[in-house]
Parts: structure tokens; C-alpha cells; sequence
């Protein structure tokens, strides 16, 4: 049995060829994904390196596919409580596609309608109130969202009391729109599966119909996926395993590109200190987050703000000239390689650890002190990731560097600082070749086989 996983970006088209037989990842390759003219073309030139690596044809027996060729869905939610509402719509979102651009609670007010309009987004997650709860301020917020002349789709997830009444809004509108469970059926419990489904089928027949991709369909009974989803799904299988054979165990997946930094944690995110206490709602098991302002060449600049430049090039052996040149010519050229062993090369190394940290940072739980009657405690917002055992780089910046392990080391936790509740004593692990997201395909059909390759592989 053969396989050929296709993963369409924005950028490039990478492919894997897998022999079931031999167990194994054959080849890999990847071409310039041909957006502008038909996505096929990108997909036989990539093909054509794969089986001239080969030195001969690979005749596949299934083609699994995932793409983020169009993009992410732009999304902005609409709830009732303000944490409750932006932490419910990320969650939904952050594999599924689409990236949160705004949140907004309670009843929308004529200037937060004009905003919506100018954001022009993709997709609206429209939620708010408990199963049987207040219903006034989702209806209110359907007709003002009726009224924004913009061609968006609305997921309705909110009270299912409403339901009639939101119905009948949208029937007399022109707006695409479906409802679906409640996020938050009761206060402080998610039901987050139900809407990322719908955020999901949005997103591939958005990239069906903007990319061409409809005929790559045609070739396979699989569907075509979000390229996040696959990521998602091949780091779960890593870490949980299957019936038969055992994962690696808890671990923290984090991917540097040119816009984005995107960190995957698969763990229950407990508190480790004791008589701690957890904050706000429950954390997922398989957990992403998305920093665009983190990125190694289109947004190097907003990294570049967010970083102390002086520690990075007294880190670098640089002066902060240096630095800042590096960081021009990367934002204006960003095809810009920095030659091995050059103070480029140190300064990349130096920008890459300050995005780890920052991202990782985000993306972990939170530890506060609080002051009770008891005495002082330890309140966790969001996931304890102490204990995680592996840290797994991925992206160019991290598995083309000489000092791969030093630049992960942003992830880890600082002694003398326990706010954030990051890794405190990691290993690390390199997906040198890029296949969590061609594991996360094959994992739906041959799971076992997945697992071996990337326990093989992810070294």
C-alpha cells in the first residue's frame, strides 16, 4: 500500500510518498503552489521532484490532502460575556481555519457595526448566553449583524432558546447562516465541537472555491482538510498513541514561519503546584494558538518591537545596528538566508528564541497570587505546562539552524520567574522533515502506521 499526502500552503506544496510495506516515508518534495492559475500545476511539479528523487514513478494507491492555500477565514466573534465569549470562539477556531481578528460583548453598538464592516471579515461566530439564559442580546446583535451590508456567513452558537427568534432574523436577510449547539450550554462548560465542525466545512469550501482545489478533490474520496487540523491531529496522535501502542506522552509542538508562530500543546494542563486552583473556563487536551505577529520574515518587524534588540545583539555578539538592518532587509526581502555561521546567522538564532518565548508565553496558563481568608493561594489561568515532557520544533528557522536546541530553549521556563506556567525541564525533538501535517492526513486511514513513522522520524 502507498500513500502520497499533499499539503497545499500559501507559499509551497509539499508532498510525502509513504510505503506501508516498508514503513517508511519515502521521499518528500515541494514546488511553489500555483494559486494564480491552477493549483495542479504546482502539485505535478512537486510530484515530478518527488519521483525524480525516486528515480522512478510512485504509483500511489490513495492521495490524502490538506490545504491553507486560501488563507485563514477572517472571524470575529460576538457574545455576551467578554472572556468567556473571546476564549469560546479561539478555541472553535484555532484549528479549524479561521483566525480571530476581533471579539466583541454584549449588544453591538453602531460604531463596533461600522467596524465589523470595515473588517469585512470571512465569518461571524455569533454567541452569548447559557442554554435558557438571556436571549435578548444574541437576537438584538442578529438583526444589527443583518444590517451590515458585507458578505459574510454567520454560525449561530449561543442560547438555544433563541433559536426561533434568531431564525426568522435570518430567514428574512440575505445572509448565509446556520445554527448549531451552544459553546457554552452552561456557564463554565464548553461545547466547542459542534461550531468548529461548521467553522470547518466553511473553510474547505472556501479553499474549493477560491483555489481551484475542487478538481484536486475529484482525485481522492478523502476530503480535502485545514492544514492546522492536520498539524493538530498528527501532534494528538504523537502524544496519545493508539490502542495498540503507546505515544510519547504530553508535549509542546511549536512552528516558526515567515508570518506566523503556531504553538500545539497536547495536555491536560493541570495545576503542578500544590493547593493551586484553576481560573476561568477549562482548557482542551489538544490545544492551538496562532501569534501573527510573530514571524520570522513578514511580520519581522512587529517581532522585532515586541524584543529588548540591545539583549538580542549582545546575545548575538552583534551591535543593534546589526540587528536592526537584519531585520529591514528580511522584512523587505523575505527569501533572505542568512549565511551559516555569519552574525546573521546569530541573529537569526536570537530572533527565533524571542519568538518561542513570546509565543509560548501566550500561549501557557497564567499563575497569580490570591489573598483568601484561608491565607495566600496560587490562582492557574489556562494550562499548566510544567510537566511536559517533549518539545517538538518545527519550520525552517529551527530545523535549518546549527543550534536547534538553543532556540527552543525559549520555550522553557525561567527559575526565577514562575508566572507563566511553562516547561521546566523539556527534551527536545525536531520534525526535520515537516510530517506532522502528511501524519495528521494518514492518520485517519492507517493510524498505526502513522505513529510509527513519526516515532522514526520526530528525533
Amino acid at each position: 500500500m502507498k500513500y502520497l499526502t499533499v499539503d497545499f500552503g500559501s507559499t509551497y506544496t509539499k508532498l510525502s510518498a509513504i510505503d506501508a510495506d516498508r514503513g517508511c516515508v519515502v521521499a518528500t518534495a515541494a514546488a511553489f503552489t500555483t494559486i494564480d492559475t491552477d493549483v495542479r500545476v504546482g502539485f505535478r511539479n512537486a510530484l515530478a521532484q518527488l519521483e525524480e528523487s525516486l528515480g522512478e514513478p510512485f504509483a500511489y494507491d490513495e492521495l490524502l490532502c490538506c490545504s491553507s492555500a486560501a488563507g485563514g477565514l477572517k472571524m470575529v466573534a460576538l457574545g455576551l460575556v467578554p472572556e468567556l465569549t473571546s476564549k469560546a470562539a479561539r478555541l472553535a477556531a484555532s484549528s479549524a481555519g479561521a483566525k480571530v481578528v476581533k471579539t466583541y460583548a454584549f449588544e453591538i453598538s453602531k460604531q463596533e457595526q461600522d467596524e465589523i464592516y470595515r473588517i469585512d471579515p470571512d465569518l461571524v461566530l455569533l454567541c452569548g448566553g447559557t442554554d435558557g439564559g438571556n436571549k435578548e442580546v444574541i437576537v438584538a446583535n442578529a438583526r444589527r449583524l443583518c444590517a451590515i451590508d458585507r458578505n459574510f456567513s454567520v454560525i449561530v452558537a449561543g442560547n438555544k432558546s433563541a433559536s426561533y427568534e434568531l431564525e426568522e432574523v435570518f430567514a428574512a436577510s440575505n445572509k448565509n447562516y446556520v445554527i448549531t449547539d451552544n459553546v457554552m450550554p452552561e456557564f463554565n462548560r464548553l461545547n466547542i465541537a459542534p461550531a468548529k465542525e461548521k467553522i470547518k466545512e466553511l473553510f474547505i469550501s472556501r479553499i474549493i472555491e477560491a483555489k481551484g482545489l475542487s478538481r484536486v478533490q475529484e482525485m481522492t474520496p478523502h476530503r480535502i482538510i485545514p492544514t492546522p487540523l492536520a498539524v493538530m491531529n498528527g501532534c494528538e496522535l504523537f502524544s496519545k498513541g493508539t490502542r495498540k501502542e503507546a505515544g510519547v506522552g504530553d508535549l509542546l509542538a511549536i512552528d516558526i514561519g515567515g508570518a506566523t508562530t503556531d504553538v500545539y500543546s497536547m495536555t491536560d494542563g493541570k495545576p503542578t503546584i500544590d493547593g493551586a486552583v484553576t481560573k476561568g473556563l477549562p482548557e482542551p487536551y489538544a490545544k492551538r494558538t496562532v501569534e501573527g505577529d510573530l514571524g520570522m520574515r513578514y511580520s519581522l518587524s512587529s517581532l522585532a518591537d515586541e524584543l529588548d534588540l540591545d539583549a538580542v545583539a549582545d546575545a548575538a555578539a552583534a551591535g543593534r545596528d546589526q540587528v536592526e538592518a537584519w531585520v529591514h532587509r528580511c522584512t523587505e526581502h523575505p527569501d533572505t538566508l542568512a549565511e551559516s555561521g555569519s552574525v546573521e546567522q546569530r541573529i537569526e538564532e536570537e530572533l527565533a528564541r524571542g519568538a518561542i518565548r513570546l509565543a509560548v508565553e501566550r500561549h501557557c496558563g497564567v499563575y497569580q497570587t490570591v489573598y483568601t481568608p484561608c491565607g495566600q493561594l496560587f490562582a492557574l489561568t489556562g494550562k499548566d505546562l510544567a510537566d511536559v515532557a517533549y518539545v517538538v520544533g518545527i519550520g525552517g528557522a529551527i530545523i535549518h539552524s546549527e543550534h536547534p536546541d538553543y532556540i527552543l530553549e525559549g520555550s522553557k521556563a525561567d527559575a526565577s520567574d514562575f508566572t507563566y506556567a511553562k516547561p521546566q525541564h523539556p527534551s527536545y525533538k525536531l520534525d526535520r522533515r515537516y510530517i506532522f501535517a502528511s501524519m495528521g492526513l494518514l492518520s485517519a486511514v492507517n493510524p498505526e502506521l502513522a505513529l510509527r513513522i513519526m516515532k522514526a522520524e520526530i528525533t
